[in-house]
């Protein structure tokens, strides 16, 4: 199902802008597993797919670390920073070796992204680690629909912060009011915001449920509601 909350000016579009995690792909076991084997790692118990994946969005460091807050159950800003450094190496380590196990990407976004891709300029920007986001969309096969991405590491702020969605905005030598978010939680709607961009909210993904703290302009159930909302051959 297709939700306009506000209407985006399709017409003026020129650059689409996709989260990865719980926007373009469902990652949430192999996430899961590795965060297992760095508590595992670190003798600690076992948390299940469903809280870690409710800690997805802000980046590898803050997984690891909510991870660990979450079995101490302290507030994550207390956990030990030598504890996230040796849970973050092992999991990453561990990530990196089984990042595609279980990873797929959603149905219907292949399909969308090469229809999207014949109207407007696609890039991915994800607070995953650039390295495990390449590799994934290299190994599922979306990568060749992407001219750019950019991954958690590769600026110095991560997403909310509007500097790596305003470096693609300026590489495409467009403005913000061209450009579109597009991701499953309310981290891409505000990094959307405070660029000055408009936002799509994906209702399938891992921060479903917080999109209603940060409403986007647009709301869909699926990835083949992309083609609906944003393809000007589909709403003329």
């Amino acid at each position: 199902m297709l939700q306009v909350l506000k209407p985006v000016p399709v017409d003026r579009l020129k650059l689409l802008v996709f989260d990865l995690d719980g926007t373009l792909i469902d990652s949430a076991r192999d996430l899961a597993n590795s965060v297992n084997a760095a508590l595992k790692h670190m003798d600690r118990p076992h948390l299940s797919d469903e809280i870690i994946s409710g800690f997805v969005g802000n980046g590898a460091a803050m997984l690891v670390r909510r991870s660990l807050a979450a079995e101490e159950n302290i507030p994550p800003d207390d956990v030990h920073d030598d504890e996230i450094a040796r849970a973050y190496t092992f999991f990453i380590e561990h990530y990196r070796e089984h990042n595609l196990d279980n990873t797929f990407a959603y149905p219907g976004v292949l399909e969308s992204l090469k229809s999207l891709h014949q109207h407007y300029k696609l890039a991915v920007l994800t607070n995953k680690p650039i390295r495990p986001a390449r590799r994934i969309c290299e190994g599922l096969g979306l990568a060749p629909c992407f001219a750019t991405i950019y991954g958690g590491d590769s600026f110095p702020l991560k997403k909310p912060d509007p500097m790596g969605l305003n470096a693609l905005i300026s590489e495409a030598g467009i403005t913000a009011a061209e450009t579109l978010m597009i991701g499953d939680s309310k981290v891409d709607v505000l990094t959307a915001r405070n660029a000055g961009a408009w936002a799509l909210g994906c209702q399938f993904g891992f921060g479903a449920q917080n999109l209603h703290e940060e409403v986007p302009d647009i709301l869909v159930d699926t990835a083949t509601d992309w083609t609906a909302a944003l393809d000007p051959a589909k709403i003329k």
